[in-house]
């Protein structure tokens, strides 16, 4: 491997690589690249004035390697203009010191707003949250405003203030429609009309946004804004949704739109994701009332560079975020979510093997819902994409019609598991749940609300509005745990002097079942999400208990090695697997065996480092969308040079045109040209008249060397395809050079690898089954007949006035969802050649195709 490029990272950088050497070489190359520069501009200005106007193109990747250059020679400038400041006063004045102490002081300025707003965020939604989804139920008559615990605050069996809609149970079950089906319709249209990119959970995307892809509208603010209204509209609708994953979404959103004011992260991406990565633990934080739990989720599921310095900041804002919730106090109970739970008990060691059981069933749960979803994502995207709004009002309307005959259904998810989690002494009790004589009712209520629960998330998960999975898997599993704890508890009680139970003792409860249900709700949430240890640690400082930290690894462990018997990687992985994103993970390892030659984009778009013409570097430039171009001698002997992007080129090419007239049919150098006097974009010329322009259009050359970078990343065509998957993972450039004994052979990108990678994968597992999507067209074909049925009924009985979609002929008539990840053409992999050859690095619209399940 020939190292031209700048491999040894700054801080700034995704991981710190190779040897110091090699990053100083590509700043000496930026620094010397000032041939025709004018009078008084430096290397350091024209790369600033090439950031401000650098914008990444939708759905691509960022060059972390320019961008770390580029952040070290703005530190080389500021140390040379302090130096110079040093050798004529003495001293740096006041303002100086206060500006370098702002400079280095602004990564924590931004953390320290960024985690009070997302803190203020945070206990906002909590307190709306929890009253859209009492008025439900009911309303409060000393104040319509109040949910049902303000209301009676102090008396947990209810109080007269609180009054039901009706005192008939038929009038309550309508009123719990209506509302589910209202809130669930807002949030989906508000999710339509103004941000698209709001819809679901967001990790999967975020995951892929700090690992360096570009996703304009992700992250801004109008997604910010209809995440926090849509969120708590989604939660109350009763939809088996929740708000843990868009939590880290919104955080991550606030830390973009607050960074976007400071110049620092303005115009270096990989500064920015270090507040993003920063943004995620604190999302996580207010969402569990977890801060270190937080910082561990962010560096064990989010973030795939994670320095020392990045998990203090990540720290910091996840410490700033929930001191700010926790002084809100948005329940009036001290605590920063609703589950938050104390155990006063310890455990007995024959509770291990019905430990074990319930991390089993996390494993199944996970490997069971992951595997369905998909299959439930593909048919959503095939048939239900025009009908976002719709489907997500069915879906909370049929999803009331079903929870609300079940007392652990019909309640919100977070205050079912608190109930779930509670013990049962002290006067706690929630509907007989409690009490000995209905222990069987109970468990089968509980059975029938994990598989019903188990349901509604396979489908729900992915509709068009604010949707986590995080609490409702953790619903699941309390709910599974709370029915294992009480079929336990009536074992002990049945058979009390069996030698099995011999460690409990005589006059205190041996069993507790609100603990399997704690520990159901930690292996549901590491099954479905594929971590480990930021589970334990979450639900340590849910509980405050040190005893049950070994019970909670126990569960975790068995977790995640019946998990990973299925398929290695959480719903995130697979999503982003699914809408077929650049996203290469450390976590997987290949040994594919084959040369990067193989890989590689061999037919590449080269440029000639002398010969050609202005408007054919303009024509090349309007008729490709490739990122950047490589730099050679003379497109016969393909002696690399360089590589020059496309910004850059378009930025020179508008300098020279500002500064003087140029002639279309001037000549373009890419390296200095032989000759002594050269007219370059910042040296004026001679005069030139219109009458003069033909005869001296000929003669005009102009220099762009100082805009190529000589020292691009390259690397030998036999080297492995491994070890340059490593090199992106490593490193971050947005395509490594292939060269041969100095000559261009190719270009690869991180699309070319993934490319190979499925291609691979779907030899080796070719599974597709066409029955499936026999099945989804019956079940399409159903569904149509259904709405035609209804809406023929809706006409008949209205007398005609009323007039439901027009059937079939409404499929002509489809309005989107105006979601980009929905409406972006996929490349289609056809043949072996598209994949062997690539596609250099084109800018399509999407990376990678969208896979079905």
């Amino acid at each position: 491997m020939n190292s031209r490029s700048s491999n040894n990272p700054a801080p700034n950088l995704r991981r710190p690589a190779l040897p110091e050497r090699a990053i100083s070489r590509r700043l000496s190359a930026l620094s010397t690249r000032s041939n025709g520069a004018a009078a008084g501009t430096t290397q350091h200005e024209l790369t600033e004035e090439i950031a401000e106007i650098k914008r990444y193109e939708d759905f691509t990747t960022i060059d972390w390697v320019q961008d770390a250059a580029q952040e070290q020679l703005r530190r080389r400038a500021r140390r040379k203009q302090n130096a110079g400041v040093f050798e004529s006063k003495g001293s740096l004045g006041w303002r100086r010191r206060l500006e370098d102490t702002y400079d280095a002081g602004q990564a924590w300025i931004v953390v320290t707003l960024v985690g009070a707003a997302i803190g203020l965020n945070a206990g906002f939604l909590n307190i709306i949250t929890e009253w859209l989804s009492d008025i439900k139920l009911g309303y409060c008559t000393t104040a319509f405003y109040l949910n049902e615990n303000f209301c009676c605050w102090g008396d947990e069996k209810g109080c007269p203030e609180w009054h039901r809609w009706s005192s008939f149970w038929l009038l309550n079950y309508l009123f719990y429609f209506v509302f589910s089906t209202i809130f669930a319709l807002a949030s989906a249209s508000l999710v339509k009309a103004f941000a698209p990119y709001a819809a679901g959970s967001g990790i999967s995307e975020i995951k892929c946004i700090i690992a360096g892809f570009v996703m304009k509208g992700f992250l801004g603010f109008w997604t910010l804004l209809i995440k926090s209204i849509g969120l708590p509209l989604a939660i109350a609708s009763g939809l088996s949704v929740g708000k843990e994953g868009p939590s880290v979404h919104y955080a991550v959103c606030t830390g973009n739109v607050i960074s976007k004011f400071f110049g620092k992260y303005k115009r270096n991406a990989s500064k920015t994701r270090e507040i993003m990565s920063a943004c995620a633990a604190a999302g996580v934080a207010v969402a569990f009332g977890s801060p270190i739990g937080g910082v561990l989720f962010s560096l064990e599921e989010m973030s795939s560079y994670f320095p020392l310095k990045t998990m203090w900041r990540s720290y910091f804002c996840a410490l700033v975020a929930t001191a700010v919730l926790a002084a809100m106090n948005p329940f009036w109970t001290g605590q920063l979510v609703m589950f938050e739970v104390r155990y006063d008990r310890s455990w007995h060691f024959f509770e291990v093997i019905f430990f074990i059981s319930i991390g089993i069933f996390g494993g199944l749960y996970g490997a069971f819902v992951m595997k369905w979803n998909l299959r439930a994502q593909a048919f959503r995207k095939r048939y239900l994409t025009e009908y976002a709004v719709l489907e997500a009002t069915l879906l909370a309307a049929g999803t009331a019609m079903l929870c609300f005959p079940n007392m652990f259904l019909r309640i919100d998810m977070t205050e079912s598991m608190e109930i779930l989690f509670l013990e049962c002494e002290a006067g706690r009790d929630y509907d007989g749940l409690c009490e000995a004589k209905n222990r069987w009712s109970m468990a089968l209520s509980l059975a029938f609300a994990t598989i019903m629960r188990t349901f509604l998330v396979i489908i729900s998960y992915g509709c068009k509005v604010p949707a986590g999975i995080f609490v409702p898997s953790m619903a699941v599993g309390a709910s599974f745990g709370r029915m294992v704890g009480i079929l336990v508890q009536s074992l002990h009680e049945a058979f009390p002097q069996a030698k099995f139970f011999a460690a409990c003792q005589p006059d205190v409860a041996c069993i507790t079942p609100g603990t399997y249900a704690f520990l159901g709700a930690a292996a549901a949430l590491s099954g479905i999400m594929h971590i480990t240890v930021s589970v334990v640690v979450i639900m340590f400082e849910l509980t405050g208990a040190l005893t049950y930290i070994l019970p909670t690894m126990i569960v975790v462990g068995v977790t995640k090695a019946v998990s990973d018997r299925f398929g290695k990687g959480g719903i995130a992985d697979r999503m982003i697997w699914y809408n077929g994103f650049p996203f290469l993970d450390n976590k997987e390892e290949h040994t594919f065996g084959v040369p990067v030659s193989q890989v590689m984009t061999s037919e590449v778009t080269s440029l000639p480092s002398a010969g050609l013409r202005l408007k054919d570097v303009e024509q090349l430039l309007a008729q490709s969308k490739y990122q950047g171009f490589p730099v050679v001698e003379d497109r016969s002997s393909k002696i690399l040079i360089g590589y020059v992007g496309r910004t850059e080129l378009r930025y020179a090419i508008d300098r020279s045109r500002k500064e003087g007239f140029i002639s279309a049919n001037a000549k373009c150098f890419f390296k200095p040209p032989p000759s002594t006097v050269v007219q370059t974009p910042s040296v004026a010329g001679p005069p030139v008249t219109f009458d003069a322009i033909e005869d001296a259009s000929g003669q005009q050359e102009v220099d762009f060397s100082r805009f190529i970078d000589p020292t691009p990343l390259s690397v030998h065509p036999r080297l492995p395809l491994e070890t340059v998957m490593e090199l992106f993972k490593k490193m971050g450039p947005r395509v490594i050079v292939v060269e041969y004994r100095g000559r261009l052979a190719g270009l690869v990108t991180v699309k070319d690898c993934l490319k190979y990678q499925f291609k691979v994968e779907a030899q080796e597992t070719s599974t597709h089954d066409a029955s499936l999507d026999l099945g989804q067209e019956k079940l399409w074909g159903l569904i149509n007949h259904a709405a035609d049925w209804v809406a023929d009924k809706v006409l008949s009985v209205s007398g005609g006035r009323i007039k439901l979609g027009g059937g079939r002929e409404a499929d002509s008539v489809r309005l989107g969802t105006g979601d980009p990840r929905d409406q972006l053409s996929p490349i289609v992999v056809s043949s072996r050649h598209d994949i062997l050859d690539g596609t250099e690095d084109i800018d399509t619209g999407v990376e990678l195709q969208a896979r079905g399940a």
